[in-house]
Order: structure tokens, then C-alpha cells, then sequence
């Protein structure tokens, strides 16, 4: 993510943030002479309070709205988004693809870093490598991430563990975003996704009101 960071717009800040502390410094100090002495006895506390303060911002301070565009170029997506997977893989056993299949997706965003943890009822994927992908002349906003997908004991013997990629498209609806695009493997296998914010909360498992996978609802039907 720090390839999207604002590096000019940070400077800037950081530049008038650190004059402000020094001439505040200064000025509470009530040094009497503006010389090289004086310069070096202030400097060693402007650095500590632009460490605390990067801290706070990296932190906290960046979700804050006044910050957007400008200087945060990304949206903050942290919390539990809740959709669908819709797959193009055929079921062998009977020759037709799967229902959509239920899915959340819980976000952790910071300043620096975003992970992704996608679960359905048979499957946990977590991401390696995420990143924003952002090109404003071209409205381009996507959140692109490789995953490692691990599938509940019960079914791996038709849903083998594998790694993935998925491209998601930030699509501003109204005052609501969402998030749609697709996803390939190493098994070959593709798809489509579209999740929407739930809520704040990251949910650390698959809520069972959300239906059963939809594979072994047709098995267990079959049985």
C-alpha cells in the first residue's frame, strides 16, 4: 500500500506540522537568543511528537473524513462484507454449476496494510498479499489480493487446498459501496463475487444462519 500514499501531500504536512511544533516550542520556551544552539535543543522534541503524532495517524487519525483524497487516496473497507460467490466449476457429479454460494468477508485496514479473510461453510481463505489499485484517470479503484484457501477436513477430497487471486472492483453506490469482481486458482477454477458492508465488526466465523455450501446440500440431498 505505500505505493498509493500521497508522498507529496505527506511531505507537505509533515514539513508545516514540524515548523508549527518548533516555532511553538520555541516560543514556550522563551528562548532568548535564535541561534545554532538553540536550534539543536528544540529539534530532538519536534522529532519525538512527529513520531507520536505518525503513530496516532497511522493508527486512527487516517478513517478521519478530512483526510480523504487529498492526502488517504484509498477507502477505508475495514469491517464484515457479506455476499455471494457464483462459480463457473461443474460439479461432476452432476454436470451443472453450483448454486451461488454464501460468503462474508472481514477487512483489517490500516494506514500501511490491508489483510483479507474470506469464509464460507466449507472454506477459509486468507490473503498473502493484498493491495490498492488506484488510477484516478482512468476510474480505476480496485482492492487486489493473492489468497491461500483452506476447506474443512470433510470436504478436501473434492476441494483440495489451493491459492487464488481476486480483483475486487470498489463501486460507490449512493453513500453505500460495494464490492464486485472475480477470482481464478491454481485448480483452474474462476468465478465471480459481490459483497456489501454488513458491519463494523470483523466476524471471526462463518455464520451458520447464512445457509449451508451449496455443494453438500445437493450431496446431502442425494444421501
Amino acid at each position: 500500500m505505500m505505493k498509493n500514499i500521497k508522498t507529496k501531500a505527506a511531505l507537505w504536512v509533515l514539513l508545516a506540522l514540524s515548523f508549527l511544533l518548533f516555532y511553538a516550542i520555541y516560543r514556550i520556551q522563551g528562548s532568548p537568543d535564535f541561534n545554532l544552539k538553540t536550534i539543536l535543543q528544540i529539534l530532538p522534541k519536534v522529532v519525538s511528537i512527529d513520531l507520536v503524532l505518525h503513530a496516532f495517524f497511522v493508527s486512527f487519525l487516517w478513517k478521519l473524513p478530512i483526510f480523504k483524497n487529498w492526502l488517504v487516496p484509498f477507502p477505508n473497507l475495514n469491517g464484515t462484507w457479506k455476499g455471494q460467490i457464483c462459480t463457473t466449476w461443474i460439479d461432476p457429479e452432476t454436470c451443472e454449476t453450483p448454486a451461488a454460494i454464501p460468503a462474508i468477508l472481514t477487512i483489517k485496514q490500516s494506514f500501511l496494510n490491508v489483510s483479507c479473510v474470506m469464509r464460507t461453510a466449507e472454506m477459509t481463505s486468507r490473503s498473502l498479499v493484498s493491495s490498492f489499485v488506484l488510477d484516478k484517470q482512468n476510474q480505476l479503484e480496485r482492492l487486489v489480493y493473492t489468497y491461500d484457501s483452506n476447506p474443512i477436513e470433510t470436504v478436501k477430497e473434492r476441494s483440495p487446498q489451493h491459492c487464488g487471486t481476486m480483483s475486487f472492483e470498489i463501486v460507490r453506490e449512493q453513500k453505500k459501496t460495494k464490492l464486485e469482481g472475480g477470482y481464478w486458482t491454481d485448480r483452474k477454477t474462476t468465478g465471480t463475487i459481490e459483497m456489501r458492508f454488513w458491519k463494523k465488526e470483523r466476524i471471526d466465523s462463518y455464520p451458520k444462519e447464512m445457509g449451508t455450501h451449496p455443494v453438500s446440500e445437493v450431496r446431502a440431498n442425494k444421501s
